[in-house]
């Protein structure tokens, strides 16, 4: 029984997904599907557990002490990607409005960090550094009040890798890749902060839907 049990595969399609049920599809700005686990502020709450707010038409979440740009929702892969409103595409000297890092979402939360796609990005004001290639110069983009000088790093950001007379000033997300060799420039860097940052709601639709004891699939 216990083997008969174990070959147990639950092939699940999006739309099969629990809640929702009678709820018709919302639209803010060109987010033109907001649907379960999603709902615009107002509606049912038994439309989904997310409520996002549309103001001037620009889908917003609140994540932590923040509001973030909705850029883009996908319910085949269960991700929502989103991005800091301070950034502005044709200014580098945009920074990042909210301090954001891996370590902000726990392991009980429905919104994770998708590992393997972040990036943190540490804005490190201080003194001249040189001979150190994790170091970009922001090249005039950014100027942390006239104080020191201003780099940006991608990767993992250690106490190790903080030099001397330097302090981590800014730490956020992006889920782009490309940033993992030694040739990138800060404008590289501003674009991906850019892209933004996905955050997934699969363990919601496996709760939804995947209680049985048996082995559970999504064909997304």
């Amino acid at each position: 029984m216990w083997i008969e049990r174990a070959l147990i595969v639950l092939v699940l399609l999006l739309h099969q997904i629990h809640g929702g049920d009678g709820c018709s599809p919302s639209s803010c700005g060109k987010i033109r599907n907001i649907s379960y686990p999603f709902r615009l502020k107002g509606e049912p709450e038994g439309c989904g557990p997310f409520a996002l707010s549309c103001e001037n038409n620009i889908t917003l979440i609140s994540l932590f002490s923040g509001a973030y740009h909705v850029e883009a929702i996908n319910y085949n892969n269960f991700t929502v990607r989103v991005v800091d409103p301070g950034l502005q595409p044709t200014n580098c000297s945009s920074l990042p409005r909210y301090f954001i890092a891996p370590y902000n979402f726990s392991d009980y939360s429905y919104f994770e960090d998708i590992l393997g796609y972040l990036r943190t990005r540490g804005y490190l004001p201080g003194h001249g550094v040189s001979g150190n290639r994790k170091y970009v110069d922001t090249g005039g983009c950014l100027n942390w009040n006239s104080k020191g000088y201003t780099y940006a790093m991608a990767g993992e950001l250690l106490a190790k890798d903080v030099e001397v007379g330097c302090d981590v000033k800014l730490v956020a997300l992006t889920s782009r890749w490309g940033l993992d060799t030694s040739n990138y420039s800060y404008a590289m860097m501003h674009t991906s902060l850019l892209y933004g940052f996905h955050l997934s709601w699969l363990r919601l639709a496996c709760e939804d839907r995947c209680k049985d004891d048996g082995l559970c699939y999504f064909n997304a």
